[in-house]
């Protein structure tokens, strides 16, 4: 680890991602753990909670080199690049979630290519459709100003609180990685 943050830098920046059973001691707002803890669909559970059209808000979707957390996490060196999606989950007209998909080049061949084409569809709809895919443990944390995903959560925010929370984990499609970060704004504890 010390040669890869020397490398490519302090990533102090980014947030400390935890198991649930790490999280022992933690205060959690009550309102924000059945979010956070979530098994099933997220797309699915904010549908059924948005007495108002649910929408997917395109930001950004575009070869890049994934953060070093991420890389790390999905097993591929920080160097390469991966095909990122950034989208806001509304419902209505407030935006919830922000959401940030990495998927490794290795992942987005043969019939799985079209998850780089999905343009307003929610990624979780093909996710939680097909049995073949595992998913393996979900983890959180607390994201606060100066961090990276921060910004590129709270872009959308006239006035960002001091922190948000967020998951993630990876889904395997025939053994192939694809990471999931999903952060809740504070409009989702307001419906």
């Amino acid at each position: 680890m010390k040669n890869l943050t020397q490398r490519f830098g302090n990533h102090v920046f980014e947030p400390v991602w935890r198991s649930r059973e790490m999280l022992l001691g933690r205060a959690i707002e009550q309102d924000i753990a059945p979010w956070l803890f979530e098994q099933g669909s997220l797309t699915r559970r904010i549908v059924l909670n948005c007495k108002n059209k649910f929408r997917v808000e395109v930001l950004s979707q575009q070869w890049q080199r994934p953060m070093l957390n991420e890389a790390l996490r999905l097993g591929v060196h920080p160097e390469h690049y991966a095909f990122i999606r950034e989208v806001l989950l509304y419902c209505g007209d407030i935006p919830w979630v922000f959401a940030r998909s990495v998927i490794p080049h290795k992942t987005l061949t043969g019939p799985r290519r079209s998850l780089g084409k999905l343009g307003t569809r929610p990624l979780g709809e093909i996710l939680f459709s097909d049995p073949s895919i595992q998913r393996d443990a979900l983890e959180v944390a607390e994201i606060k100003k100066g961090q990276r995903m921060f910004s590129c959560a709270t872009q959308c925010l006239f006035t960002p609180p001091e922190s948000v929370w967020g998951r993630r984990s990876v889904f395997y499609l025939h053994k192939k990685p694809l990471l999931v970060n999903e952060v809740f704004l504070p409009s989702i504890l307001s419906k």
